[in-house]
């Protein structure tokens, strides 16, 4: 087994290798964030002839792309009827069609571009074993067909034990993210895009000619910026912090005796919450099981949760060996539908595409493509849904409450029991004390999901700056004078 934490996507791919931004440069469109929802973007705007840059931290397509289980599917748990029910039927076509319209979109960029990336179409499931999940389930397949979409329900699938209810929708797709978003990279390097790894933005001059700074002091000058950071690294006042949590997951990658049953699933049910599919490898099937769900930091010895899916995939499959594990995390928003659209009603040429809950391979191009209209066109035709400001937010007024106690509690709970490291273990977002994850050997945050390595450096934002090292005197440094990491 790799030991290393790493995914299945990134172990089988080559790393990039764009340079740090070391001037100053003007472009119309500067995009923060190289996960595949800011790469999507920078495709669809260098098509409509407009100059981009991309700011990465970090390397392209390794963090979030790299580490899905990446289900090409409009199927998001059980979505549809929830928006139906808090927003409108109007609003959940929305949400279908972006989502239908994106994967159509890959399926035609692939093929036109023909990119070598196991795309393949399957059907994808939800599965329930729990009685209150039936009518849920019978209510999802309703709306579905309602707003468009080939939804059935079920009483049986082809997974190797029985369920109570589920619902199919067919001709959705998977495929392998690292090679699909590799293949849009050397696209928008050909195509004259500025591409730039290493590269931290940390603050934003808002004007009608906006500015992008960058953690080694450098600005990028541009007329629009798109920020798909993953967590936005620059709030604009819009609260975001307020409205979205972090929650990991973990997935295991085996091998098993028989044939994986053909299709993609999941449970209805959260918690513990299951996600199955396989992908082709030179030795076979590697059946990725997923799930364990918990806020990032909140979740007691991660160990466990992969212990728990060694256990699932025991007794319900011949396991032969597992090769991968890894784990993923995302933002999920008060209403579980993502951001998408102007950060602030204040700033009508900054946008943000964060809050996927992880279902980010259809909305990252459905956002991508939202944005780009956006940009070229003023206005477009989904964008209602995902409109950062919709209105009803303030209906998910309890969400907001519940979720904010608990940010108040993790602040607090852990400046009374802090633990003793040899580094200073205060989140330098916002001064949540850290929890030590044991299977990642990493400092998570319990409030808003930043992430550390164990000497202190970012791994995952929204913390823009390092930790202090209180046995070696190392301070938080101003963004122009960063240090590379200590060997």
């Amino acid at each position: 087994m790799n030991e290393n934490n790493i995914s299945y996507w990134i172990d089988s791919t080559q790393d990039t290798n764009f340079p740090v931004l070391d001037n100053d440069i003007t472009v119309d469109v500067v995009i923060v964030g190289g996960g595949l929802s800011g790469l999507m973007a920078a495709y669809f705007l260098k098509k409509e002839g407009i100059n981009v840059a991309i700011l990465e931290a970090m390397k392209l397509a390794k963090a979030t792309t790299g580490n899905t289980t990446a289900k090409i599917t409009s199927q998001h748990n059980l979505i549809y009827d929830k928006i139906k029910k808090s927003m409108s039927i109007e609003m959940a076509k929305q949400y279908a069609d972006a989502n239908e319209s994106a994967i159509k979109t890959i399926s035609d960029i692939i093929t036109m571009d023909k990119i070598d990336c196991d795309f393949e179409r399957k059907d994808a499931y939800v599965y329930t074993q729990e009685k209150k999940y039936v009518k849920k389930i019978e209510k999802e397949v309703d709306t579905a067909l309602s707003v468009g979409i080939d939804a059935e329900y079920l009483e049986q699938t082809p997974l190797p034990f029985s369920v109570l209810a589920a619902m199919r929708f067919t001709n959705q797709a998977q495929f392998h993210p690292r090679k699909f978003a590799l293949s849009i990279i050397n696209s928008l390097a050909n195509s004259g895009a500025l591409i730039f790894e290493g590269t931290r933005a940390v603050d934003i001059k808002e004007g009608n000619t906006c500015e992008v700074i960058t953690d080694r002091g450098k600005r990028v000058t541009a007329k629009h910026i798109i920020i798909t950071s993953h967590y936005p690294f620059y709030d604009g006042k819009g609260m975001y912090f307020t409205k979205m949590h972090a929650v990991k997951s973990y997935v295991i990658g085996v091998t098993i005796q028989e044939s994986f049953p053909d299709g993609m699933f999941i449970t209805a049910e959260n918690v513990p919450g299951r996600s199955l599919r396989y992908h082709p490898i030179p030795e076979g099937q590697l059946v990725l099981i997923g799930g364990e769900h918990h806020k990032t930091g909140q979740g007691g010895s991660t160990m466990v949760h992969y212990d728990n899916l060694r256990t699932f995939a025991k007794d319900n499959f011949t396991v032969e060996k597992e090769l991968y594990r890894w784990s993923a995390q995302d933002y999920t928003t008060l209403d579980n539908i993502p951001y998408v659209g102007r950060l602030t009603s204040d700033t009508p040429n900054i946008y943000v595409a964060t809050g996927f809950k992880k279902w980010g391979m259809t909305n990252s191009v459905a956002s991508a493509m939202i944005i780009k209209d956006l940009i070229s066109k003023g206005e477009s035709k989904c964008q209602d849904v995902y409109n950062p400001q919709r209105g009803n937010i303030v209906a998910s007024a309890a969400t907001f409450t519940v979720q904010n106690a608990d940010v108040a509690y993790q602040l607090i709970s852990g400046k009374l029991e802090r633990p003793d490291a040899d580094i200073d273990t205060t989140c330098t977002h916002m001064g949540c004390e850290l929890q030590w994850n044991d299977a990642e050997e990493t400092w998570d945050c319990p409030c808003h999901g930043s992430r550390f390595d164990n000497t202190g450096d970012i791994i995952e934002g929204p913390a823009l700056y390092p930790l202090k090292h209180s046995g070696e005197g190392r301070n938080i440094v101003e963004p122009n004078v960063f240090k590379d990491k200590e060997k």
